[in-house]
């Protein structure tokens, strides 16, 4: 008989991507991990046997365990966390039925090592000050996919490598570093090949978007002149670049949403009826 708490794999693939996605813990034991060292989206790995120790960091939030085969730890670690007043839910087939089903997984080891964040680590990424396209949506990319604690500095452009260095953070989006342009491609398109977020049919046509306002390519999309327009008028709306940011992430939450969604919906004013 299932579990009245779990959530199946398609629930929480709508989920992953959203303001409203859960936070995600995998549980699997080290040895069953290590066969597939990956990782859902935005998900972390903690010890089941001391998941009790996150449930004050956690009891405000929504959250979603899962192990290799949704079973024993799985079970188990949601019901310590629901007793402890934490609303969870387990992923129904673990970390096999989401492989199975063919989402993305993001590789450990990609995520760069981060900071104390409470209940979490918090990566560090750094990159040049005034973001107007790929910046912005790579930051998104990040919070939405691969760390939803990922803090962001904006520093003089001849200064990003060297505060990098001295802070311990990920450089982006300037020359001569890993994460940036290749190609004809963009920094986001970067990201999504490393981070494995590829396979998702629905980012690779985001990336479309982004890269054509990014490179004022603007024939790949016809979306890729409105993403300009507004990422151009939002720029000059801030002096802050973390707020600039903070309104930025609602914007590809949206571009999101419609290459998801809505691609096939239009809109038309419709005629006014008068009786004859």
């Amino acid at each position: 008989m299932p579990s009245p708490n779990q959530i199946t794999v398609n629930q929480l693939a709508r989920l992953i991507g959203t303001p409203d996605a859960p936070v995600i813990i995998d549980l699997c034991l080290d040895d069953d991990f290590n066969l597939d060292p990956r990782v859902l989206p935005t998900a972390f790995r903690y010890p089941f046997i001391d998941i009790c120790s996150l449930a004050n960091h956690l009891r405000e939030k929504r959250v979603v365990v899962y192990c290799q085969k949704g079973k024993k730890i799985s079970e188990g670690g949601a019901a310590q966390l629901r007793a402890a007043g934490v609303k969870t839910e387990l992923l129904e087939g673990g970390h096999f039925a989401w492989r199975d089903a063919e989402m993305p997984l993001v590789p450990l080891d990609k995520i760069p090592k981060g900071v104390d964040a409470g209940f979490r680590t918090s990566s560090l990424w750094v990159t040049r000050y005034r973001p107007k396209i790929d910046r912005i949506a790579c930051a998104w990319l990040i919070r939405r996919f691969i760390d939803p604690e990922a803090r962001f500095l904006f520093v003089a452009p001849a200064t990003v490598k060297e505060v990098a260095e001295k802070f311990n953070a990920t450089p982006f989006d300037v020359e001569d570093v890993f994460y940036s342009h290749r190609g004809d491609n963009c920094t986001f398109d970067t990201l999504l090949e490393e981070f494995k977020l590829n396979s998702s049919d629905v980012l690779q046509q985001v990336a479309t978007i982004v890269r054509g306002a990014d490179t004022d390519t603007l024939d790949l999309a016809p979306q890729c002149a409105g993403l300009l327009a507004i990422s151009l008028g939002l720029s000059r709306m801030y002096k802050d670049d973390l707020a600039q940011l903070e309104a930025g992430l609602f914007i590809y939450d949206a571009l999101y949403r419609w290459v998801r969604d809505a691609r096939d919906e239009g809109h038309d004013w419709p005629g006014v009826k008068t009786s004859s």
